[in-house]
């Protein structure tokens, strides 16, 4: 890519997405094209074709989709699968059509079978079975993953695909009821503290609620008290965590310097595997990592794991020898990570809810 090249990045207000144009914009990059979902709806294929081929992007970052934690995906299962396939679908078929130079799709490591060995490698996909309450969001990416490599094979284009392990960050999803764990974590312990100091005016702008008791009420349907924070399952299935920033930066490593041909075979007839894990290469528990976020935040009540609740998968851990043997990896300490979004949660969110 150089500094002046075409690059579209699809989801540009997502948490990926957001990181991605940080990134790319640090770097000098210049002519950066984005679309709001108003502006472009990405499961209406008409209006993708339109976009393409009207704007000819040279370079495309795959960052849109519908995300979110163990009960959303659990829950909306058709608008899962439905979606994300819808935006894929429509976005790297009018890549190849446009003749765009590369492309990074980005799934995620939920891909992987739900009891594949520790640590995961790419060589683990479609091994076994995955893991029921995400399976949908896992058989969408795993269509995009194959679809990239589909296209290369037939049609030669440079379409390469990361699947990042649990991402975090500026710009995260911190809603209650669809949040991923670290975020949901990080803003149940902060509305805990809020309560417990007796910060109601914090607490009421956050929530953008009328009165403390309905606050409260609200709060308990997720186990929000300022005596104590209820957390789902057991605490102990591990999981890694990647800074966001971090991953930005992988992804314009892997733009710059890899190509199809880098991750492909030579001597097989299949083309398969040839997906990059992005991750840390270190888990931790859920019952540390709410430890850790609680002594961040400084919050002196008790943390409840109610096991009654599934746990999902119980260890996911990525293997990243391949991308490392490539030349990049991850910087950010997960401690220093959790502490720059609780700062940059409370300036952006102190005065009003999201």
């Amino acid at each position: 890519m150089r500094k002046e090249s075409k690059i579209f990045i699809a989801g540009h207000k997502g948490l990926v997405g957001s990181a991605l144009l940080r990134a790319l914009q640090a770097q000098g990059f210049v002519n950066l094209i984005t679309k709001t979902h108003d502006e472009l709806d990405l499961c209406d294929q008409k209006a993708v074709a339109e976009f393409f081929e009207k704007t000819k992007p040279e370079y495309v970052f795959l960052a849109a989709a519908k995300v979110g934690g163990i009960e959303a995906n659990n829950t909306f299962r058709a608008d899962f699968i439905y979606e994300n396939l819808q935006i894929q679908n429509n976005v790297i078929h009018q890549a190849y059509k446009n003749k765009v130079k590369k492309l990074l799709f980005l799934g995620s490591t939920c891909i992987y079978p739900k009891n594949a060995p520790q640590p995961i490698s790419e060589e683990s996909l479609l091994s076994s079975k995955l893991e029921y309450t995400n399976e949908p969001y896992a058989i969408a990416k795993i269509a995009g993953l194959k679809m990239c490599e589909s296209y290369n094979f037939q049609y030669g284009t440079n379409f390469l695909s990361v699947m990042p392990t649990n991402l975090y960050g500026i710009n995260d999803n911190f809603d209650l009821k669809s949040s991923h764990v670290l975020p949901a974590l990080l803003r149940k312990i902060y509305l805990a503290k809020l309560l417990d100091e007796g910060k109601n005016e914090l607490v009421l702008n956050n929530l953008k609620a009328k009165s403390i008791d309905e606050a409260r009420a609200y709060l308990a349907n997720f186990g929000v008290s300022e005596k104590s924070v209820e957390i789902w399952g057991s605490g102990k299935p591990r999981r890694e965590f990647l800074y966001v920033d971090d991953m930005a930066e992988a992804c314009i490593f892997i733009m710059q310097n890899i190509d199809f041909k880098d991750l492909s075979s030579k001597n097989s007839k299949e083309i398969k595997n040839t997906h990059l894990n992005i991750g840390t290469g270190k888990d931790i528990s859920i019952k540390e990592l709410a430890e850790l976020i609680q002594n961040i935040i400084g919050f002196k009540g008790t943390l409840i794991f109610n096991t009654l609740k599934p746990d999902g998968t119980m260890r996911k851990l990525s293997d990243v020898s391949k991308l490392k043997n490539l030349g990049w990896s991850a910087t950010t300490k997960l401690e220093q990570g959790i502490k720059n979004i609780y700062e940059w949660y409370k300036l952006a969110h102190g005065g009003g809810g999201v």
